[in-house]
Parts: C-alpha cells; structure tokens; sequence
C-alpha cells in the first residue's frame, strides 16, 4: 500500500474536517464518524505490523518528498523496530478512547475534533524522519491538548488553602512546561541544521538520517563541549515531556483534571513521546554526549528517582487518579533507567515498557473513570467493600493493579525485568548500586497498589454504594482489548520484542562506536 504511513497519520484530520459539516444537534454522528476514522486507522496499523520486515534495521515504507526545496526541508516520513510498536500503541488507544468519551455530552464536534486534530500530532511524531517536520507534528499536538483540558476538563475553582485548580490551570501549565522544552529543543534544532551536509546537495538539512551520520557534521559540531550542550537542549525538552523529576509537576494536575479519555492518552501516549525523542533524535544523533559518563549517570539516577520518588508520591495519595498519575511517573523512571546502560537487554526492556505501560496505564484511567462516572467522587477511603456490589469491576480492576506492580504473567513484568537486568549489566558504566536501590520502587508499587484494592473493594459494603450499578457493556469494550494484550504480552511477549530487536540492537552500537570519543568537557563544571 502506497503512502500508507501519511494514510494512517492524517485520516483524523479527515475525520475531524467531516465533522464540521455535522449539524450541531446530530452528536451520534459525529461520534460514529470519530470512531470510523481512528478504526480505519487501527486497520492500517495492524496492517503495517503484518507486513513489517523484523529482520532488518533499516526504515521501512518511505514517503519522500520535496517540500520547501530552498531550505532543503523535506517531507520524509518512514518507520523501524523503534516507531511501530509506538504507531500500534496510539491507533490502538486513541480508537479506545472514542469509546471512553462516549458520554461527552458538552461541545461534542469540538472535543471528537480536537481529540482526532491530537491523534495526528501524536502520529506524525512517530513516523516523522524530517527533524523540522517532527517539530511541528510536536507542537501541533499541543494546541488540541490544551483545549481538551481547558475545556473539558475539571471547572476552575479555589481550594481551602487557596490554590486555584480546575481545567484552566492544569491546561496553561502543560502548555507553558510543553512550550518551554520545545524552545531548547527548536534552538538544537537549528544548530543541527546549519552545521550538518546533506550528502548529496551539500547543503543544509533536516533529514534525521542525514543528521545521525556523524560523517556529515561540520564546523561548531566538532566541538565536542557544544555538542554536550546540545546533547542538554534536546534532553530538557524531552524531559519535560516524559515527565523527568523536577519538571513533572504539570503532569498530576493534568491527569486529575482531564476527562477520562484526554488522561489516556496523555500517560499512554504522550508521555512516550519524551523517552521516543530521545532515542530517535539525541542517542544516535550525538552519540558521543550521551556516553559521557556524567549524562549517562545522570540518566540513571533520575531514572532512580522517578522511580522512588514517584511511588513513594503515589502511596501518599487520597485521590485514585492521582496515584495512577505518580504511578506513571514511576514506571517511566524504569524507561529512564533501562535506557542508560546502552545494552541491548536494557534498550528492548525500555521500549518495551514504554508499549507495556501505555496499556497497563490505559487500563488504570479507564478503570478510574468508571467509578467515578458513579460515585462522581475519586476519594479511596470514600469507598469500600465495593467487590461485593461489583464484582466483574473488582476483578478488572485487579488485573490493571497486578498489571501495575509487575506481576510476572502481565506484559509489565518483562520490560521491568529486561529493562533493571539490562541497566545492572551494562559493560560501559557501572550501574549495580543504582540498579539494586530502584528496585525497592518494585515493593512500593506494590504495596500502594494492594493497599488501594484493599481499602476500595474488601470488608463492608459501604451502605452509600449499595445501588452502585456494575460496569456496563461499553465500559467493557474499552477495557478487555487491552486487559487481553497485557496478559498475552506477558506470556508470550515474543510478537513485541521481536518487532523492535533489530532496530534497538543496531541503535546500541551506533551509540557506542559513533562520533568523537573526547571524555572532557571545558568550562561546564
């Protein structure tokens, strides 16, 4: 199928351009339209794993194209091991989502044709090899975001110790934070461009294959102390979006004040987007600053704080969305860490979580929109005994909370697995202590999980919720496609970590061979 990658990236934008032509009344039509545009979508993905070559490393179903012929910027859209696994994760979610948001009642052609205006931005990230056109696939995804929240999300109000909350505020935080990255990222951006050949025109370019070879770099990127700054631009701007401590804070005020749906996506997607950029663009890019044994370490140890301080964050919460939320937190910091040690059982393991946690988290936000659909509350101490009320919720419910703490047999239990293994033998930095102290995050997440189970649905019926109505048909068609993929991802995990080997196993050694091998850095400390 020809073009199939701009296929699957802009038939939301179809779908939401259809949309406008709905009258205003007719709100089940624009919810059909959404869901058949990101089930095509989803089509499409399924498609491109079937045909996807796992043998090889090299990027597969190129689109390229002159765009901007003066400045050399291209339209160049293509995929490997690293970018399918993230394309099936966003056409899987955002075709769940539309289920999710069923019941949006308020604004409905606005919110179905933002959320599909988002579903491009997300796409085009991943399938973008053009650093200029990934830049605006980024900040494309903002603007649908911002309003998702603003709009849809919680009402402003003012708290008892005068902190002002609500959709509004978590909306203009993400924003500000988002947009504050992107400008270091938009600064390396351009410094890259002017400093790097293009092979065949001996020009200037974008084009991040072009951008990796280190043969090509020319005139301030030989100077390996710029590139360690640039190494730290691009990072910042990655960072923020994962989110990496101390630029998280955005992150729980966006998840507790977004409808269920927009929350989904922002810790199933969105947040895959930071660790992606840094393995699409800054390892094989500037290969040399990322082993530099300070950036490495670095890596690792906020790797190692995600992990602690997000779970010990997440055990002190009252509110269920909001342990979800530093929950996420934590198991990006498993990412982190994975990706530090440049092995090859690191690398997959951190990928892999990335995949395993966008679902896992997927289920956890579903699961708290449910009881909050009923209760219109998300207190944990406000519940309990609800397994007697109902039990088919309870049991989902279980299986998101094993899912979460790693338990062998759910798809989480692997990428940890790989990803702590991977860090703790790494040949190039010595990573055993780190290693050994971020694996006590493994005995918080479980306890915080457990305890939560424990207090919402064991002992007494709380006589409040004695009416409470069991999950329902719909709610259910969101959830048991994704409880299904992390429990077969956890026995058989073999259709995931072959999808991405060849690719992650030749971007660790483009990594450790490619570009000068100075080791010093002037001025800087």
């Amino acid at each position: 199928m020809s073009n199939v990658l701009s296929w699957i990236t802009f038939l939301p934008i179809i779908g939401a351009l259809l949309i406008m032509f709905v009258p205003k009344s007719n709100k089940s039509l624009v919810k059909i339209i959404a869901a058949l545009f990101t089930g095509l979508q989803l089509v499409l993905a399924i498609w491109i794993y079937m045909n996807f070559d796992q043998s090889t490393s090299q990027i597969q179903f190129r689109e390229q194209y002159h765009w901007i012929p003066s400045f050399n910027i291209e339209y160049f859209m293509g995929i490997d091991g690293l970018s399918v696994p993230m394309v099936l994760l966003t056409a899987f979610l955002s075709f769940i989502c539309i289920f999710a948001s069923w019941k949006i009642d308020k604004s409905v052609k606005g919110y179905f044709a933002m959320f599909l205006l988002l579903d491009t931005g997300m796409m085009g990230v991943f399938c973008s090899l053009d650093f200029f056109l990934f830049y605006i696939f980024w900040e494309v995804m903002l603007l649908p975001m911002y309003f998702l929240i603003g709009i849809w999300g919680s009402p402003s109000r003012v708290e008892a110790n005068g902190a002002v909350r609500g959709g509004p505020y978590a909306a203009i935080k993400f924003f500000l934070y988002t947009l504050f990255g992107s400008i270091f990222m938009l600064i390396a951006m351009l410094v890259l461009y002017f400093n790097v050949q293009d092979p065949v025109t001996g020009g200037h370019t974008f084009n991040m294959l072009h951008l990796m070879d280190q043969a090509n770099h020319s005139g301030v990127l030989l100077n390996f102390d710029l590139r360690l700054w640039l190494y730290a631009a691009l990072f910042l701007g990655f960072a923020i979006k994962v989110p990496v401590f101390p630029f998280h804070t955005w992150l729980p005020d966006a998840h507790v004040e977004a409808p269920t749906a927009v929350s989904v996506i922002l810790a199933g997607v969105l947040l895959k987007m930071g660790t992606y950029g840094l393995l699409r663009i800054s390892f094989p890019i500037l290969p040399d600053a990322m082993r530099w044994h300070y950036f490495a370490y670095g890596l690792a140890i906020l790797g190692l704080i995600n992990i602690l301080y997000g779970a010990f964050c997440a055990m002190a919460q009252k509110d269920l969305k909001k342990l979800v939320a530093y929950s996420s937190i934590s198991h990006m910091g498993i990412v982190l860490l994975g990706m530090s040690g440049l092995t090859a059982m690191g690398m997959n393991g951190a990928v892999m979580q990335m995949f395993n946690h966008g679902t896992g988290t997927a289920m956890l936000f579903l699961l708290v929109g449910v009881i909050y659909d009923r209760a219109h509350h998300r207190q944990i101490d406000g519940f309990g005994g609800l397994a007697v009320r109902m039990p088919i919720y309870a049991a989902v419910v279980a299986i998101a909370f094993f899912a979460g703490l790693g338990l062998p047999g759910f798809s989480s239990f692997i990428s940890e697995a790989f990803s702590f293994l991977g860090a703790f033998g790494s040949e190039m930095f010595d990573l055993r202590l780190i290693t050994i102290i971020s694996t006590f995050g493994i005995i918080i997440t479980a306890a915080y999980f457990l305890w939560t189970f424990q207090r919402m649905f064991l002992g007494e019926l709380n006589p409040k919720y004695a009416e409470l109505p069991e999950i329902n048909g719909r709610e259910l068609f969101t959830l048991i496609p994704v409880a299904v993929l992390v429990v077969l991802l956890g026995v058989y995990p073999a259709p995931l970590l072959n999808l991405m080997q060849s690719s992650l196993n030749e971007l660790v050694e483009v990594v450790k061979t490619a570009g000068p091998s100075s080791s010093t850095l002037l001025g800087l400390f």
